[in-house]
């Protein structure tokens, strides 16, 4: 079964970014940007998921019309998926996956590009396999941080 690692390094309340690796055995198979939307206290559509271990699933999506992986045994919450978006705006709770970090929109923000064809490099990297782990990691612990605006 295979792992994947999101290690998120930046981030506030709009937005986290980070980046995502699959592992399989000892070996990494694969590595990309991911982005999510920001911690907000795991509000359903508006936050983050709590970094933690959770079961990942690949099921058949209705409203995306084909098999996504979702996030499993997520407290308070459901539907966490990976999907391809450019900009944390564009999630309601799931992760987004990219190729580079750029500031697509000039609006201040990192956002990742060409999210897409990394969103199938990441099935490809899956494989067949229908289960695997997810593991999400905060690189540093964002709300132990005073806010300077």
């Amino acid at each position: 079964m295979k792992t994947v690692v999101v290690i998120r390094d930046i981030g506030d309340e709009k937005q986290h970014l980070g980046v995502c690796y699959v592992i399989d055995g000892k070996k990494v198979i694969f590595k990309c940007e991911s982005i999510e939307r920001g911690w907000m206290d795991n509000k359903r559509n508006v936050s983050c998921v709590p970094a933690d271990m959770y079961p990942l699933k690949k099921e058949y999506s209705p409203r995306f019309k084909k098999d996504l992986w979702e996030l499993k045994d997520v407290d308070g919450r459901s539907e966490c998926k990976f999907h391809a978006a450019n900009y944390a705006r564009q999630l309601n709770g799931c992760i987004a996956l990219g190729e580079t970090r750029a500031d697509i929109d000039k609006d201040g923000y990192y956002d990742v590009t060409n999210s897409r064809e990394t969103m199938r490099k990441f099935h490809k990297a899956m494989g067949n396999d229908r289960d695997a782990v997810i593991i999400i990691e905060d690189l540093i612990k964002f709300d132990e941080y005073e806010k300077e605006i």
